[in-house]
């Protein structure tokens, strides 16, 4: 019996029979995607090489089954397939050839049907170990290029990282709060409001309107603080350097902040006897250093004193420096301070309220633009002393300065 010429003839019903079979096989999802051309792919080839290894005249064509299984591996890697999926289709594959020569097998002798069935189940075997070898190949190189781009994907996020220091998300977070507080209380007051037309307002009323203010205070520094990391990180700060008498600047940044000072029982001190009489730097900014410091000094500080010294240094140097009492930091923690929304953790390991983790990093990239430097030393407990040294006189046209920037900040005040 020549159940080569039998296979031969059947090669388009069984192709027809298993691609069925696979399409109604529920755990063949991918081929589900596939067109017929798609599923289909090489088999027919493989059928035909197959007939030919069980043709006791025709010379075995094991090239031509080794190429097409390692085709069809690549192929059904790139459709998608996994290993399951591909078992699954040969083990139909397998079922079907068997089912469709059933009757021409009857027809042949033991010793005819044994060798049939072997030849059959040996190619069939050599082609899905052929088509794994190719699929798990192609899986290796999908997983090395995924790898190599997520390793690129990574290096890119970390590069806008650093050269965008605006956290989006850690923005919204800080804007959320306030801005919830502002709408719920808004709306708490219209609707007693209504409910109360014709009288006048009631003390709860007027705490209710106090509460709205504060919040819409915080909101406004909060995004006047991004605004400023903004411009500076784009370069689009320039200095407006004048002759700027010191003394008179810090007095009237310490009148702004001494109510902040006075609701926690904080004594403030200042020394400006050595302080330089006049100095060329820009004035807007070195008051926003001044009180960011000091405002910061007295949110981290509960009991004891803040004390702000100015003096003049060597090399054309001079110095503001702002001790607290507070609750210092950590030394670990002191390299990340000017980091935009870092914030140290109080005692019971919370954020301070009313903190956002700017101001710091405003100052220190306000000391870079003055041409100066910042230093820290702090001690948990205890408190921290941050020292600016700046030059006397500013110059002008570094490319430290960028493209002039009209809008003017309101100083940061807590």
């Amino acid at each position: 019996m020549d159940f080569s010429l039998a296979l031969l003839t059947k090669v388009d019903i069984i192709i027809e029979q298993w691609i069925a079979a696979v399409r109604l096989d529920d755990q063949i999802e991918t081929a589900k995607e596939l067109t017929y051309k798609g599923v289909r792919d090489s088999v027919p080839v493989v059928l035909v090489a197959i007939a030919k290894m069980l043709s006791p005249t025709e010379d075995n064509d094991i090239k031509t089954i080794v190429e097409k299984s390692l085709e069809h591996g690549t192929l059904r890697a790139k459709q998608g397939y996994d290993a399951e999926e591909i078992a699954r289709e040969y083990r139909l594959l397998r079922w079907v050839i068997f089912s469709v020569l059933e009757p021409d097998l009857l027809k042949g002798s033991s010793a005819d049907v044994i060798r049939a069935t072997r030849l059959i189940d040996t190619a069939l075997d050599e082609v899905i170990a052929r088509c794994f070898k190719t699929y798990t190949q192609e899986r290796m190189h999908e997983l090395e290029e995924l790898q190599s781009q997520l390793q690129f994907t990574n290096q890119e996020l970390n590069r806008l990282v650093r050269a965008s220091k605006d956290n989006l998300s850690q923005l919204a977070h800080e804007l959320k709060t306030p801005l919830t507080s502002i709408i719920g209380y808004s709306d708490l007051f219209l609707r007693q409001q209504r409910q109360n037309s014709g009288k006048k307002d009631a003390l709860s009323n007027l705490d209710h309107v106090e509460r709205v203010l504060r919040s819409g205070r915080q909101l406004l520094h909060l995004i006047n603080d991004a605004l400023e990391i903004s411009r500076y990180e784009e370069g689009k700060m320039k200095l407006q350097p004048t002759p700027t008498e010191v003394c008179m600047l810090i007095h009237n940044v310490i009148e702004m902040v001494e109510p902040l000072a006075s609701s926690k029982n904080l004594q403030l001190l200042v020394d400006c006897d050595r302080a330089p009489d006049e100095v060329f730097t820009d004035p807007l900014r070195l008051q926003q250093i001044v009180t960011n410091l000091l405002s910061n000094a007295i949110r981290y500080t509960e009991s004891g004193s803040i004390k702000l010294v100015c003096e003049l240094l060597t090399n054309n140097e001079w110095s503001i420096s702002v001790t607290d009492t507070g609750i210092g930091i950590e030394s670990e923690d002191v390299t990340h301070i000017f980091d935009p929304y870092f914030r140290v953790v109080a005692s019971d390991q919370s954020y301070l309220p009313n903190s956002t983790g700017l101001g710091l990093a405003i100052v220190s990239r306000l000391v870079k633009l003055l041409q100066g430097k910042i230093e820290v030393k702090s001690q948990i407990g205890v408190g921290s002393n941050f020292i600016v040294i700046l030059p006397l006189s500013v110059k002008i046209g570094e490319k430290k300065a960028a493209v002039l920037n009209t809008q003017q900040v309101e100083p940061y005040n807590g």
